[in-house]
């Protein structure tokens, strides 16, 4: 192919050229696609950086705790219009220089007259949203199978757009249910010899288990990060420094049970801080020195 493509005539090799750009931005965009909702390694797609960057850019405007709430929808809408943006364009470059030969007209349109990168901007569209106006349709017999193949795609991304939604949404209330158990743990604040009983094992033993919960979604759905509690009594970073002051105590407890408990919880906690500190803030330090970064990059101060 590459041998065609170096021997053709410059016309030639240029519309192989745009069709190959087109080629790679649909590829682009479903790599994207698929590193975000099933994420196969560490590193996570483009969408992950464009989440990012809003979520700094919200951290820099004067009503920061506005900003920050919108900047998670608002980034999952950049992120699905790059997805959509990156298969509508990467389609209509491929159909461009095939333009007006390899396509038929109804009968009102000139095929001279119909040409041009809007032209195939408007073929991508239809063919993606799967609307079939069929004024212009592809003749060539591979673009009458590529073209069905952009209706497919454009299908998988809507159903891609709704699973990612749904899989977020679940990981946001676990967070924020933990965090509203933590701030009703803590206006009832128990006493050293509550906490050393069975009753605060138990305590510290279901801690320990959500803890260990919202690191692993953290690391499936690292996108959640970039939500923004409204309220400190459902924002994980404002009531995180409680449990680690909660774990410490329970580490000077005398009964045994407690101290284990107390011990699985610490480690919890530090095994959350380093997916903090690796996939988000790269601090360094210690637990204590990434929750109080967590609580500074989510708008919140200890307690």
């Amino acid at each position: 192919m590459l041998g065609i493509l170096f021997t053709a005539p410059w016309e030639t090799r240029m519309d192989w050229l745009v069709s190959l750009l087109g080629a790679g931005m649909v590829m682009m965009a479903l790599r994207d696609v698929f590193h975000t909702l099933w994420r196969p390694t560490r590193h996570g797609g483009l969408s992950r950086h464009v989440m990012a960057v809003l979520w700094r850019l919200s951290q820099r405007l004067p009503s920061r705790r506005q900003a920050a709430g919108l900047a998670g929808p608002l980034a999952m809408v950049a992120v699905v219009a790059m997805w959509a943006g990156g298969v509508v364009v990467g389609w209509a470059l491929i159909y461009w220089p095939q333009m007006p030969e390899a396509f038929s007209f109804a009968a009102p349109l000139e095929p001279g007259a119909h040409d041009g990168p809007v032209d195939a901007l408007y073929v991508s569209l239809v063919t993606v949203a799967t609307l079939g106006l069929g004024d212009i349709a592809p003749a060539e017999p591979w673009l009458r199978i590529v073209a069905p193949l952009e209706a497919l795609v454009g299908f998988a991304l809507l159903t891609a757009t709704v699973s990612w939604i749904l899989e977020i949404h679940p990981a946001l209330t676990r967070r924020r249910a933990l965090a509203l158990r933590l701030s009703q743990l803590q206006r009832n604040d128990p006493a050293p010899q509550e906490l050393d009983s069975a009753l605060g094992a138990g305590i510290l033993d279901a801690l320990a288990v959500h803890v260990a919960g919202i690191s692993v979604d953290l690391l499936q759905y690292a996108e959640s990060y970039y939500f923004h509690e409204g309220h400190d009594q459902t924002s994980l970073a404002a009531s995180i420094q409680y449990v680690s002051d909660l774990a410490e105590r329970g580490l000077d407890a005398r009964t045994a049970e407690v101290r284990l408990s107390a011990a699985l919880l610490t480690t919890a906690l530090e095994d959350f801080a380093t997916v903090l500190d690796q996939r988000f803030l790269h601090k360094g330090g210690t637990a204590q020195d990434i929750f109080r970064a967590y609580a500074k990059d989510h708008g919140r101060s200890r307690p």
